[in-house]
């Protein structure tokens, strides 16, 4: 059974940092990326990794901010946060499994964690 699993998130002041994990068992994934989404919002991309190339993506609201790594001993996908504003506010997703199409949009991937929820007060 192929899961993804979350963890790291929590409630933080503006200006402090996280580090989201998941967790991937099942299979190994060659292409893994972030994803977040805030109440009555589009579930929106940050950051992916693609074990070709070593490559990453990240949208340009969180470049400079976040960074997206992998331990592939671990199966395991971490987002770095740092500098966190009250806006980053919002359930935070890992997907893998890219069935093509663009790295960016939701639907190109196959497996979803369950989320974590990440909040930054003022």
């Amino acid at each position: 059974q192929v899961q993804l699993v979350e963890s790291g998130g929590g409630l933080v002041q503006a200006g402090d940092s996280l580090r989201l994990a998941c967790a991937a068992s099942g299979r190994t994934f060659s292409n893994m990326a972030w994803f977040r989404q805030a109440p009555g919002k589009e579930r929106d991309f940050l950051a992916a990794h693609s074990w070709s190339g070593d490559s990453t993506y990240y949208a340009d609201s969180v470049k400079g901010r976040f960074t997206i790594s992998r331990d592939n001993a671990k199966n395991t996908v971490y987002l770095q946060m740092n500098s966190l504003k009250p806006e980053d506010t919002a359930v935070y997703y890992c997907a893998g499994g890219r069935r093509g199409g663009n790295y960016y949009t939701p639907s190109s991937y196959t497996y979803w964690g369950q989320g974590t929820q990440v909040t930054v007060s003022s």
